[in-house]
């Protein structure tokens, strides 16, 4: 008989911090930059990132000083997780905190930081850096999650 992975028998909150930060995926879809409307409370997505994410990588180039350097830049924690709906459907920690399975393409299932990248699930080749955008409200997208690539490898 197998072991259960850890995120099918933890909640978020009795995570380690090692295990916390592998149910990253590494997508960078949380290091866009979010418009919110003052009137409605709706929040659109846009394509305009972080100028700490690398592009290539969709990883922090600054995670350890990520808040010092942008400060609202968000500390995810498991009791925030359920609120923010602007996690995408695909989101690691929005998947364990809903009991469902992490899919295919996580790096947890895979081995491989890259497939991710490979599934078309991450922001590589498709955000820009806030550093090269002047009006941010240009930059808004229908943020599509991409499900018709979730189930299927490669």
């Amino acid at each position: 008989m197998t072991d259960k992975p850890f995120w099918k028998k933890k909640s978020l909150k009795n995570l380690s911090r090692s295990e916390w930060e592998s149910l990253c995926d590494g997508c960078g879809r949380c290091c866009l930059h979010k418009i919110e409307d003052i009137d409605t409370g709706e929040i659109a997505l846009t394509n305009v990132s972080c100028c700490y994410l690398d592009l290539k990588t969709c990883r922090c180039s600054d995670y350890e000083n990520r808040q010092k350097n942008v400060l609202d830049c968000v500390n995810l924690t498991a009791d925030q997780v359920p609120d923010l709906k602007w996690l995408p459907d695909t989101c690691g920690y929005r998947l364990v905190a809903e009991g469902r399975d992490l899919h295919w393409w996580h790096p947890l299932l895979s081995g491989k930081q890259d497939t991710v990248h490979r599934a078309g699930i991450s922001v590589r080749h498709k955000a820009i850096s806030e550093d090269e955008v002047d009006d941010i409200e240009d930059y808004v997208q229908q943020w599509i999650s991409n499900k018709d690539n979730i189930f299927k490898k490669p």
